[in-house]
């Protein structure tokens, strides 16, 4: 047995320790680039990067969705509308003011010759309408003329009704003494007094009309009529009135015949008797 074995060992102090355990451990090794950016990884960051590095790459490439992208294109596409219209507009005012005196005179002129050209046609076009308007009045007003003058010669052929002012004569004649020829005296003085409209017992007085004996009684046109007589006629009563009433006249030669006649004036008298239109045998229009 050797003496360092026979030696007791002293107890370790704690400096003694951390100085023993020191030597016997490997030296330390200093970390590797690869280690430094394996750990980086494991803490979810880029090796080697700032912070603007890092905001920059938050940002781009830039994360959009589909509705925000079809708003990107239309707002582009309204400013590129607006910015060539600004262009047009700009290039036109720029032509104008760098145009000779002599190119602005010419524009000035041909804007002069079409304002006139367009006045021209609008004058045109209204001088065509007044014609047309003038036209279509007068051919009214030439409708209405023929229909006015169809009705005033209906009247006097008998062919249409007719009302108006006039008078009311009744005869009544109880003996039958009256003949036609007095009759008829009547119907010559009413016309003469402007009588436009006749009408006896039912049967329209016109300018053909004839009146004839028919026994004791009378017929007109043909059509046997009874007494009273009764005339119904239009026209203006302030004459057709004094003109049967005359020393003379119609009335008394009537009373002569012992009839009684009365007269009376009204502001409506209706000659609604007709006679339908007869065309003539022999005369025709002269007019070609």
């Amino acid at each position: 047995m050797s003496h360092e074995d026979e030696t007791p060992k002293e107890p370790d102090t704690p400096e003694a320790a951390e100085h023993r355990l020191r030597r016997e451990l490997p030296e330390e090794v200093p970390a590797t680039a690869a280690e430094t950016a394996n750990e980086d990884a494991a803490k979810g960051g880029v090796p080697g990067l700032t912070g603007r590095q890092r905001l920059v790459q938050g940002l781009w490439p830039p994360r959009v969705s589909r509705a925000q992208l079809i708003v990107a294109l239309l707002l582009f596409g309204l400013g590129f509308g607006l910015a060539v219209q600004v262009a047009s507009n700009s290039d036109s005012g720029n032509a104008l003011r760098g145009a000779r005196q002599e190119d602005l005179v010419r524009i000035l002129d041909e804007l002069d010759n079409r304002t006139q050209r367009l006045a021209d046609e609008k004058q045109g076009l209204e001088d065509q309408r007044s014609e047309l308007e003038n036209s279509s009045n007068q051919a009214e007003e030439a409708r209405k003329q023929t229909v006015e003058k169809e009705k005033q010669l209906g009247i006097l052929a008998g062919t249409v009704a007719a009302q108006g002012p006039g008078i009311t004569m009744t005869i009544d004649d109880p003996k039958g003494t009256v003949q036609a020829d007095m009759l008829l005296d009547a119907v010559q003085e009413l016309r003469a007094a402007g009588a436009e409209a006749i009408q006896v017992n039912g049967v329209r007085v016109v300018a053909n009309t004839y009146l004839t004996d028919s026994g004791k009684s009378v017929s007109v046109d043909g059509n046997k009529i009874s007494q009273p007589y009764r005339f119904k006629v239009i026209g203006k009563s302030q004459d057709l009135e004094p003109a049967l009433n005359i020393p003379g006249g119609v009335v008394q030669t009537l009373e002569k015949e012992q009839a009684t006649v009365t007269v009376e004036r009204s502001t409506k008298i209706i000659v609604d008797a007709l006679r339908a239109a007869k065309r003539p045998d022999y005369a025709r229009s002269s007019s070609q």
